[in-house]
């Protein structure tokens, strides 16, 4: 068996009917798909029986324990010489593993993954969180851009690697969140080969809302300050971004409404006094310094209109470049306020490993 396609399901029976129908479209077909429920109250063991007789796929169900364990349990019960490992809310073009083994027989890995991308069926919403999460203006390019500020590292919805050298490494970690980057972290730091495979790409819904991606970009944030704790020289500049962005929008903001409120105050006095020593001349000048007290936002309307046009030209939508510039401040303002808070806790109080929204995150 050459691929072993790993995939953990929480409640989506509906999400996996889509990607076991993308996988009997496989031009490549030397592989097998785990699929693993981690303790769904909503299962999707009848989905999965419909392609007994289609795919060479198992059926796993479990107490929930988390991805990175569900994923782990369906290696184990695995028999390809590489792990494919997917999140259960992706599609897959016809040609994926073909592309994969166009890869591995020109230029062997042991590790590899590849980028997500939004199909023409996705709401304008989810096309807008998807912008925001791979442009390079948002996330600069390091989840599978061709511009890109950090190597690259395979995340969990499209992540390869040997199953020997996946068996050697223990798998995932117990990490709720950022799990997938710590098992990167160690794949790199077993002096192993990984790589990007470009045209080896997914469909990914991502969130449906902006509350639901808040969480989870949240989470990504805390993750970030967890992986540093356990690898100081992860963390990287490209990660101290979105904090610096949070940071500077709360200044602007406060600096203009400071500014707003000042010039009212001088403009009313600059008036009193223009009616007592009649000066009608230095208005112009008080009206001025009124207009002036909106510069602070300035940057943050610059930010907007490229992300707006840039995301407007991607995905030829005015409707999806204005929902990609709430993305975008959601993205990063969720990581951003995610790392701090992390970073206080864990840095500053000495506080253990943590994570938000354990009860509703999938809500």
């Amino acid at each position: 068996m050459r691929y072993s396609l790993i995939i953990p399901v929480f409640n989506r029976p509906d999400e996996v009917d889509e990607l076991l129908q993308s996988l009997i479209k496989q031009t490549f077909k030397d592989f097998e798909v785990i699929v693993v429920e981690d303790g769904s109250k909503v299962p999707c063991r009848d989905v999965v029986e419909k392609y007994l007789n289609k795919l060479n796929v198992k059926y796993f169900s479990k107490p929930n324990s988390g991805p990175g364990q569900t994923r782990n349990y369906g290696a184990e019960r695995s028999n390809g010489d590489y792990l494919i490992v997917l999140d259960s809310d992706c599609v897959l073009p016809p040609d994926y593993l073909q592309e994969v083994e166009n890869e591995l027989q020109a230029f062997p890995a042991d590790a590899f993954g590849g980028p997500d991308r939004a199909h023409d069926s996705f709401t304008p919403m989810q096309k807008a969180i998807s912008y925001s999460m791979t442009s390079f203006f948002t996330t600069g390019g390091i989840r599978g851009g061709k511009k890109k500020m950090d190597k690259f590292y395979p995340r969990s919805f499209n992540m390869g690697i040997r199953k020997d050298i996946y068996m050697a490494l223990g798998g995932f970690s117990k990490m709720r969140f950022g799990e997938d980057i710590d098992f990167s972290i160690r794949i790199f730091k077993g002096g192993y080969s990984c790589r990007l495979f470009p045209k080896a790409w997914v469909w990914h819904k991502r969130r449906t809302d902006l509350k639901k991606f808040f969480r989870q970009v949240h989470n990504s944030g805390i993750a970030r300050i967890n992986l540093y704790k356990k690898y100081p020289e992860s963390l990287k500049l490209v990660h101290l971004l979105p904090m610096v962005f949070t940071v500077g929008t709360i200044l602007l903001l406060l600096a203009a409404l400071a500014g707003w409120i000042g010039s009212i105050w001088i403009f009313q006095m600059t008036h009193r006094y223009i009616y007592a020593v009649e000066l009608p001349e230095i208005l112009p000048y008080a009206e001025c310094f009124h207009a002036l007290a909106w510069l602070p936002l300035l940057p943050l309307l610059l930010f907007c209109l490229l992300i707006f046009t840039d995301a407007s030209y991607c995905y030829r939508s005015v409707n999806i470049g204005m929902k990609a510039v709430a993305a975008s401040f959601v993205q990063l303002i969720g990581y951003g306020t995610g790392f701090i808070r992390a970073w206080w806790k864990r840095c500053v109080r000495g506080q253990d490993e943590f994570a938000a929204f354990e009860k509703n995150f999938y809500k």
